[in-house]
């Protein structure tokens, strides 16, 4: 067995035995706990994203809602989405619905934790997981750890797979790829460009993103709405397919790995993030009055992930007439085939475009968590500098290799960064119960909340920040 496949094999039995139960657990508990929070404010959310910043040089929460989607909103919901529903069946749809739902109450929470315990970065604000570990857990050592894994995770190996996607998806143009020099040149445009980003700053990326992600969206979400109103007449026997699929339990437990509840559960855990512990360093640079309106903000970011985008891949597919359960198309071929039903070979074009927008969001939105965890180890501006080198050259080096062995530790990386992140918020979920209490009384008493730390007995928190 070779590496790679030893990794690959680790990475399946951690997310699968592992880390989807645990997610499962703490998006029960925390909905409990937080008497389904994700579902009583969730009209709250649309009011509270467009709030104004009182700093003008601060980030507002549009702008780090911008880059928590960017970062979630990638090519897997594109490959992915169709993988799961080929592996799984359509009934996985279903399943990612459900699980947004309950994970949308950890992602309240995380996002909710990072603006308490957020620090001050001279315009802006820094924080997230690490930050609260060592501020309200105490462990300094273990923030540490969840630093290096995050930067890890996100800074190698997640950028080199996005530069990679966004250079492959350029492979249907070329007649031989495999000797042509096109990679090299486009890795270079690639790498160019993201130096000026991750050189220009934390405030540059929030700028950007808030550009691009609502245009990738929105033309993404046209594009499934198009093939949908075209297909109008099949939606009764699309529904009742995904239905059905979903809670046919005979058929679920007889093949259980491959099944349309893991497939649907896992896909749906890892696209939206929640409870991954990643979303919160983009959610505690906000400038906010109250740390509960940047958690709500992150649910709704967890609904635009699954509900909205999934689901726009999920109906593109299943719509098109070329799905088939276990068939030979898959991922993004899957997804052309499925466009080009309705716009012809113009749609492959389109979805070029699609994948280039949604990985290089993700490139600049994982970047920006990196560079909050960077700041976590050291602020020195040497130390800073490499990090930022070190990043721009794995964006090269991902445009030009696949990297099937750095991906597959990324992923292992990233399941030890949540199970850090995860034994935190059970940990601290007295701290997201008060934070969300002291909202609800201030909103019943018709006030816009403003958080004042100490008058909800919470000790630890930066000066000068919520007093």
């Amino acid at each position: 067995m070779t590496l790679t496949e030893r990794l690959v094999a680790i990475d399946d039995f951690m997310y699968l035995y592992i880390l989807v139960g645990l997610l499962i657990i703490i998006g029960v508990f925390l909905t409990i706990r937080t008497n389904f929070v994700q579902l009583r404010y969730f009209p709250e959310s649309f009011k509270v994203v467009m709030e104004k910043k009182t700093d003008k040089e601060a980030i507002s929460s549009f702008q780090a809602l911008m880059v928590a989607t960017a970062s979630r909103v990638g090519t897997g919901n594109i490959a992915g989405i169709a993988t799961a529903l080929v592996a799984g069946g359509p009934g996985a749809l279903m399943w990612m619905w459900i699980m947004a739902i309950i994970g949308g109450a950890s992602a309240f929470a995380e996002s909710t934790l990072a603006q308490v315990y957020k620090e001050r970065d001279g315009a802006i604000f820094k924080g997230g997981p690490a930050y609260y570990i060592r501020k309200a857990m105490g462990k300094n050592w273990l923030g540490m750890v969840f630093a290096v894994l995050l930067i890890i995770t996100f800074a190698y190996g997640f950028n080199g797979l996005q530069a990679y996607n966004i250079v492959s998806a350029f492979e249907y143009y070329s007649s031989d790829w495999q000797h042509s020099s096109v990679p090299v040149y486009l890795g270079i445009i690639l790498t160019v460009v993201a130096t000026l980003l991750f050189f220009g700053g934390v405030e540059k990326i929030s700028k950007v993103s808030s550009i691009l992600v609502p245009i990738m969206a929105a033309l993404y979400i046209i594009l499934g709405l198009t093939v949908t109103i075209v297909n109008i007449g099949k939606l009764p026997e699309v529904v009742s397919m995904i239905v059905t699929d979903a809670f046919d339990f005979r058929a679920i437990f007889g093949g259980m790995l491959g099944s349309c509840l893991v497939m649907g559960i896992k896909r749906g855990l890892f696209s939206n993030e929640a409870g991954m512990g990643s979303a919160p360093n983009a959610a505690a640079s906000s400038d906010v009055s109250h740390p509960v309106k940047q958690g709500l903000v992150q649910v709704l970011s967890v609904f635009i992930d699954t509900m909205v985008i999934c689901s726009t891949t999920g109906f593109l597919v299943l719509f098109s007439g070329v799905y088939e359960k276990g068939g030979a198309k898959d991922g993004i071929p899957l997804v052309q085939a499925a466009v080009e039903t309705v716009f012809g070979s113009i749609g492959v074009h389109v979805m070029t475009a699609a994948v280039v927008l949604f990985a290089f969001t993700s490139l600049i939105g994982n970047y920006f968590y990196a560079e909050f965890n960077a700041r976590f180890i050291s602020d020195n501006k040497a130390f800073l500098f490499v990090f930022r080198i070190t990043c721009c050259v794995m964006v090269f080096v991902g445009a030009i290799n696949s990297m099937a062995g750095a991906w597959a530790l990324a992923d292992i990386t990233m399941g030890f960064m949540a199970i850090v992140n995860i034994i935190a918020l059970f940990c601290l979920n007295g701290v997201v119960k008060k934070v969300l209490d002291d909202y609800t009384r201030q909103k019943k008493a018709g006030k816009d909340p403003v958080f004042k730390a100490k008058e909800v007995g919470i000790e630890n928190t930066t000066p000068g920040i919520w007093e």
